[in-house]
């Protein structure tokens, strides 16, 4: 199969290409955006998801938003520019990629002139999607010494490549694996509400040719009792200085699960997922979203509908990144 497009320029590099995931398993539908709504709308409804993808998607959607509304002129950019950046950042509060994307462009454009801050910034996107590439690639070899021929793994909602702009964190190691023909079996929980797991890490595997099996996310421990997961591998929105780990709900169930029976738990993230800046899971904000995402319920009837939740370091066995596998506390470290 030829690899996974999720993320990235159109073919005339004037525009945001995305795969629209709302409408995944069943149809690939992309989508060219060139306003900073269609950006920020995009984000928000899940049209694109997984912080390095959103990441990404912000980056290059900030350029081609200014290059739009400034009719090329730099002067008219800058002037838009934090304004802009604001509005992304805002867009989704938990996933500290969106953030650090942005924050990586503004500082761009702050160190050169009016006449070269549209070719700075659209650098800029570039850099941070081939940077991704990179990175998940890099993920993925570190992490081929947790996934053994015959590995049985466990992940929750999708950290492939459906998340990022190459080929994914939690599920790298597992793409990597199968490439060079070990035999790995996923099990994938259905992540409720939105199914991430069922609708999109199934789909990718599957089209990558790799075992899968769905399972509902209630019946994650049962599997984990039942001897037949040799390890966890999750993502991460955001990872805390003290180790503390954001990631979508459940996450935090299955972690109490694997320490409870002794599996090893692994979270799988690129180092622009560290915020060194956040001192633990305390500080972070969680994103909540509508209450439709639950279905039909009684008039009435009140929702509680976190996004994400955070896992504390005592339950992670490892942290795979970019740089190898390490190890909290990440006060003050180079580049997170």
């Amino acid at each position: 199969m030829p690899p996974l497009f999720v993320v990235g320029w159109s073919s005339d590099h004037r525009a945001l290409r995305i795969l629209d995931q709302r409408h995944l398993p069943g149809a690939e539908v992309m989508r060219d955006l060139v306003t900073l709504d269609e950006v920020i709308d995009a984000i928000r409804t899940l049209a694109v998801r997984g912080a390095p993808a959103i990441g990404v998607a912000a980056a290059i959607g900030l350029v081609v938003a200014l290059e739009q509304e400034s009719d090329g002129r730099g002067d008219r950019a800058r002037a838009l520019l934090v304004p802009y950046a604001e509005r992304l950042v805002a867009s989704r509060p938990t996933a500290v990629n969106l953030s650090w994307a942005v924050g990586r462009l503004v500082a761009m454009a702050a160190a050169v002139g009016d006449d070269a801050l549209l070719a700075a910034v659209r650098a800029g996107a570039e850099a941070i999607r081939a940077d991704d590439v990179a990175r998940c690639e890099a993920i993925g070899r570190f992490g081929l010494t947790i996934v053994p021929d015959g590995a049985r793994v466990l992940t929750h909602c999708n950290a492939g490549a459906l998340a990022t702009a190459g080929i994914g964190t939690a599920l790298a190691p597992v793409h990597l694996a199968h490439r060079e023909g070990r035999r790995v079996h996923v099990y994938a929980d259905e992540t409720r509400p939105l199914r991430q797991g069922a609708r999109l890490t199934a789909w990718e595997l599957q089209r990558a040719g790799i075992p899968v099996t769905v399972l509902p996310d209630g019946a994650a421990a049962s599997l984990l009792r039942s001897g037949a997961v040799d390890l966890v591998i999750v993502g991460a929105d955001r990872i805390t200085a003290n180790g503390d780990v954001a990631n979508k709900v459940g996450t935090y169930g299955v972690a109490l699960a694997a320490h409870a029976h002794g599996i090893p738990f692994y979270v799988a993230a690129p180092w622009s997922t560290i915020d060194a800046a956040t001192p633990t899971g305390a500080g972070i904000e969680i994103e909540h979203r509508h209450a439709a995402e639950l279905g039909d319920l009684p008039a009435g009837a009140r929702v509680w509908n976190p996004a994400f939740d955070v896992t504390p370091r005592a339950l992670v066995s490892g942290y795979l990144t970019d740089r190898g596998f390490v190890t909290p506390p990440f006060f003050g470290v180079a580049g997170a």
